[in-house]
């Protein structure tokens, strides 16, 4: 009889819904779901500080009380105000690098590339607030060079990159100078000119930053160029 019973306790089936290990989870699922809110929170929040203060002048206490939580909840997701500065960076603008460096294998023209280029950092950067970051980086960067040297590594270094190795592709098939192929500052140089003139002039003279930046494909990849 004894034998019978723990064999029946053993086979009996699992409740609905999983049982209770499912029901174990849920707490912990919970709980990770408020922690990436609360994240998420402070990210935001951190770039309405650090976009209207600066980075200097930015303080912990205002980024907790602008994302609802307690100071001591930032130190429970980041060591301090650089390290969430740069994990902005790393949140906002990596996907836009990832989609950069996924054209570096495209065998088609160039000047088609930098049609899709100019698409992508008027879709992706100057009609969102990606830019902001990024002019913080060009008013505090040199303030604070640890900041520059993250933003390097992790943005520019890599888009650099990956128009250097289409920019020289390129200059091989002749469609561009390949003193071009050197610089690819060159390529994205409007797209700093926008940021900047759009945060200090777009008052007085918006400009038409996708207009701008085909006519200077235009320049760039037209055939006299290549000539």
């Amino acid at each position: 009889m004894t034998v019978v019973r723990t064999a029946s306790a053993k086979s009996k089936p699992p409740a609905a819904g999983g049982g209770p290990a499912v029901r174990r989870r849920r707490p912990a699922n919970a709980r990770q779901d408020r922690s990436s809110a609360r994240r998420e929170a402070i990210l935001a929040a951190a770039l309405e500080e650090f976009s209207s203060q600066g980075f200097a002048a930015t303080r912990l206490d205002d980024v907790a009380k602008r994302a609802g939580v307690a100071k001591g909840t930032i130190y429970l997701h980041f060591r301090d105000k650089e390290s969430l500065f740069q994990e902005l960076i790393r949140t906002m603008l990596t996907p836009l690098v990832g989609s950069i460096e996924a054209l570096r294998d495209a065998d088609i023209p160039m000047r088609a590339l930098a049609d899709q280029i100019v698409e992508l950092f008027v879709r992706e950067v100057f009609l969102t607030r990606r830019k902001d970051v990024i002019r913080l980086m060009i008013s505090e960067g040199r303030r604070f060079p640890k900041l520059a040297e993250f933003y390097y590594r992790e943005v520019l270094e890599r888009i650099m990159g990956a128009l250097r190795v289409l920019l020289q592709r390129a200059a091989a098939r002749g469609e561009v100078p390949a003193a071009i192929a050197q610089f690819p500052q060159i390529v994205v140089a409007p797209g700093l000119v926008a940021i900047l003139w759009s945060g200090l002039f777009d008052r007085f003279e918006p400009i038409d930053v996708r207009a701008m930046m085909k006519a200077h494909v235009d320049l760039l990849f037209s055939p006299r160029s290549a000539a």
